[in-house]
């Protein structure tokens, strides 16, 4: 008997992208906060081109919005292939995740792994936790 080939079924390709989804709190009114943290967050050193690996942590108090998991997987991983400065890059991704949600507060937190003998560390908050 003759082996055949299997043939899988059409995936949907994903690929990054800049656009956050975002969903209605489920306790708009009630202070709780959100936390998402990934290992695998990438950008391009401005100066030399090479890959800059973070840990990213991004707390946030809702207000009236909510951000969308795969749609912050998909921004971030819009940033491989960008030269960012790790300060820069911290504070642009806080920069747009409040433009989106406009939440009570925010924090982001990215600790980028070491380079050089160096590590960095960049703490950027937008308003009061409650």
């Amino acid at each position: 008997m003759k082996p055949t080939l299997k043939t899988l079924p059409k995936r949907h390709v994903t690929a990054p992208s800049r656009k956050l989804e975002t969903f209605v709190s489920p306790r708009p009114g009630r202070p709780f906060t959100i936390t998402f943290e990934t290992e695998e967050f990438t950008c391009l050193c401005p100066m030399t081109g090479q890959p800059d690996f973070a840990k990213l942590k991004i707390h946030y108090q809702p207000d009236q919005l909510c951000v969308e998991s795969k749609s912050l997987k998909l921004y971030l991983w819009s940033y491989r292939d960008q030269g960012a400065f790790h300060e820069a890059v911290t504070n642009q991704i806080l920069d747009d995740l409040v433009a989106a949600l406009q939440p009570l507060w925010m924090r982001i937190e990215g600790d980028f792994l070491i380079r050089g003998g160096i590590r960095t560390l960049v703490t950027a908050e937008h308003g009061t936790r409650q």
